[in-house]
């Protein structure tokens, strides 16, 4: 079984909006060298759609295609009642916010080993499954 790789929200924002160049570059590394691995949640294409278009940083059919393009590159993975209840035991458990945890949980009944953030901690292991990355990080 092949181990899975997720990007946090912010992450796809930055490889899409295209307005910080600087971190722009080593989430295209990421995508780059991991695309075969990299799976999705349908929380994190919905916050994507979500940023892109309330904070202008591209139109409603620009982001539109976007999520199209993700949607048939990636595997999606939907939101159902274990997750949520996962989620809301890795709330308790860790202190993330609910949908930082739902994203964890995910990523952990998915065979996930790897999920990027810069807004989790560095290094960070989940329930002795998903390691978290700040791609940012000094190395």
């Amino acid at each position: 079984m092949t181990a899975k790789v997720m990007l946090d929200t912010n992450l796809w924002v930055y490889l899409y909006a295209q307005n910080v160049p600087e971190k722009q570059k080593p989430i295209q590394a990421i995508v780059a060298t991991q695309f075969e691995a990299i799976i999705l949640s349908a929380q994190i294409l919905g916050e994507l759609y979500y940023v892109l278009t309330r904070k202008k940083l591209t139109t409603t059919a620009v982001a539109r295609e976007i999520i199209l393009e993700m949607v048939t590159s990636f595997p999606v993975l939907g939101i159902d009642t274990v997750k949520v209840l996962l989620a809301l035991d890795m709330h308790a458990k860790y202190g993330y916010s609910y949908w930082d945890s739902l994203i964890l949980a995910t990523a952990s009944l998915h065979d996930c080993d790897t999920l990027y953030s810069e807004d989790m901690q560095h290094k960070q292991v989940i329930e002795n499954k998903v390691q978290i990355f700040n791609p940012f990080a000094a190395a």
